[in-house]
């Protein structure tokens, strides 16, 4: 870290060795995560004494990295009993931190992860007697499914030219459909 570790103690809270060592601890092992923090600040905050929330500890952090947003973690659990510790609301609320460091990581070097959207077609053949059918989809390769590879049962309700959703597969005679699922209308699927 370029600027140094500042750590408060607020509302009523007296500045304890053992925390503070252990703040530093953890704020240490953030930067595994994330090499270009420039600035950290820890605020603990005391007991609230109101009878419905048992005593808890709030735990505030504020981290800087250049070229990002600010990393900000409020951890203020309504109903966590463990945060009556302040040793575990510190944990907690670290653990957060590099969650949320990671991600920014993460999306600094570009390895988000794109989901692909599943393979969509429509219905070309329906073989009811036989129970299975044909989708084309929208590349132009057509795919077989069966009646079970159908989601919901709706394999009695599927006509030609209705557009579903599919996973890709190989089968003994070619491309297979399986967990096919109609798409209603107000989804549009690009041709």
């Amino acid at each position: 870290m370029q600027v140094p570790l500042k750590v408060t103690f607020e509302a009523g809270l007296e500045p304890n060795p053992a925390l503070e060592t252990r703040i530093e601890h953890e704020a240490r092992k953030l930067e595994q995560f994330a090499g270009r923090i420039t600035a950290c600040h820890v605020a603990l905050i005391g007991r609230s004494h109101r009878r419905h929330k048992g005593g808890l500890y709030q735990v505030r952090i504020h981290i800087s990295v250049p070229g990002q947003a600010d990393v900000v973690v409020d951890r203020n659990p309504a109903a966590d009993h463990a945060h009556e510790d302040p040793y575990v609301a510190v944990r907690d609320a670290f653990a957060a931190a590099r969650r949320q460091l990671q991600d920014h990581e993460r999306r600094f070097v570009g390895q988000i992860k794109a989901h692909e959207a599943p393979p969509h077609g429509r219905i070309s053949e329906m073989f009811p007697e036989q129970d299975y059918g044909l989708i084309e989809s929208a590349e132009g390769q057509e795919f077989y499914f069966h009646r079970h590879a159908v989601v919901a049962g709706d394999f009695d309700a599927l006509r030609p030219g209705d557009e579903v959703r599919f996973a890709e597969s190989e089968g003994d005679k070619g491309p297979t459909a399986s967990s096919v699922h109609r798409i209603g209308k107000s989804h549009i699927v690009a041709p």
